[in-house]
């Protein structure tokens, strides 16, 4: 086993052992990806003020998000098909984020059912939900959610069609993967994997196949749900899901400050500055770009999260430097998960972690509440 010190380490060996229609799903994004890759390039040219001869001792990353308390301001992003990274891999996830004291997000596209992930934890998580069509649906999912004890509800509102990404296309991606003559030959050099998902009944969409008249296999969830993504998405339709959940609200994929204004307007009690990870408008600016207007404009009114590109807990400081109170980490997980299992999700955290504590303190900062922009090297940040 190799040393693991970094995030790429994860990355390189969940490459090795993920079936590449599902190592490609994680990571890539639409067109020619170049959104994709600004979200964690743009990361990479602010810069940090060391400072010293400051007391260290004592620090904390502990903060809220959304009402929850958590050991770092950071939460597991909701991911589709993350039961085919790893086998129960949503179950995996989630208990690595419960015991580590972070909040893990459950999509309305994963593997593992809501039950499924109910019943193998102890304390609450929270759920991402698509807008569908089939409205009868949608409120059979939020009234899951709540008896599941999910204390919140996170509303993605960048999906009402899906962005084109052509590894997905080239590789014939589905849950589970058709049994062509590429895949059972890829399939061949990732036993590990195999062998998982020879030892896991859940290899569809646990929550809709069963829950849905007329969607038992693949075959037909396909065509579902190419019918069911709502383009007709609107503001209203935020007022009514508010009504129903009842509880916290969080809406994922604001990217413009007039977007957010609508978001503070709605009475959501919290927004997520993100793109998807690049995977719907490529062209589209960075999620660390795009967070010091939003969060500058809305950020007294309503709280603000991001996601998109985050590698490493210096990613993290600077997010919160720049206004967010909370970020979610996707891919990095993934990884993760891909590599090691409910350990290696672990070990993402730990290393996000260290690396947040160790550069908070080279910032001379001690505590996560402490953190703003005035630890940035002015110039290197968007404003």
């Amino acid at each position: 086993m190799p040393v693991i010190t970094q995030i790429e380490d994860l990355r390189v060996l969940a490459r090795k052992r993920v079936p590449r229609m599902f190592y490609d799903y994680a990571d890539s994004g639409s067109w020619t990806e170049g959104t994709y890759r600004a979200n964690e390039a743009d990361f990479a040219r602010i810069k940090l003020r060391q400072r010293v001869a400051v007391n260290m001792e004592g620090r904390s990353t502990a903060t809220t998000m959304a009402g929850a308390e958590v050991r770092m301001p950071v939460a597991l992003a909701p991911t589709g098909l993350t039961g085919m990274q790893h086998a129960d891999g949503e179950i995996l996830a989630a208990q690595a984020a419960e015991a580590f004291g972070v909040r893990f997000t459950l999509s309305t596209m994963s593997i593992c059912s809501i039950e499924d992930v109910r019943a193998h934890t102890k304390g609450p998580f929270w759920f991402q939900l698509y807008v569908m069509r089939d409205r009868g649906f949608i409120e059979r999912l939020i009234e899951r959610a709540r008896a599941a004890g999910c204390d919140a509800l996170v509303l993605t509102l960048d999906l009402q069609i899906l962005g084109q990404r052509h590894k997905d296309l080239k590789n014939g991606l589905s849950a589970p993967p058709k049994l062509t003559l590429p895949n059972i030959v890829n399939m061949m050099t990732k036993p590990r994997w195999c062998l998982g998902m020879l030892g896991t009944r859940r290899r569809q969409f646990g929550n809709i196949v069963g829950h849905v008249q007329g969607v038992t296999d693949m075959g037909n969830l396909s065509a579902w749900t190419a019918q069911q993504f709502d383009p007709r998405l609107n503001w209203g339709d935020v007022e009514w899901i508010k009504k129903r959940w009842g509880g916290r609200l969080i809406l994922k994929g604001i990217q413009d400050v007039e977007d957010a204004r609508l978001a503070a307007d709605s009475g959501a009690d919290a927004l997520i500055v993100s793109n998807h990870g690049g995977r719907q408008l490529d062209g589209a600016q960075s999620s660390i770009e795009a967070l010091p207007a939003i969060a500058a404009e809305v950020g007294s009114r309503i709280e603000v999260h991001m996601d998109g590109g985050i590698r490493s807990g210096q990613d993290v400081l600077k997010a919160v430097a720049l206004g967010a109170r909370g970020t979610y980490i996707g891919r990095a997980f993934l990884y993760g998960l891909g590599a090691m299992g409910r350990e290696g999700v672990t070990r993402t955290l730990e290393i996000i972690h260290k690396e947040l504590d160790l550069t908070m303190a080279f910032c001379g900062r001690t505590r996560i509440e402490q953190v703003d922009r005035s630890i940035l090297l002015p110039g290197t940040y968007p404003t």
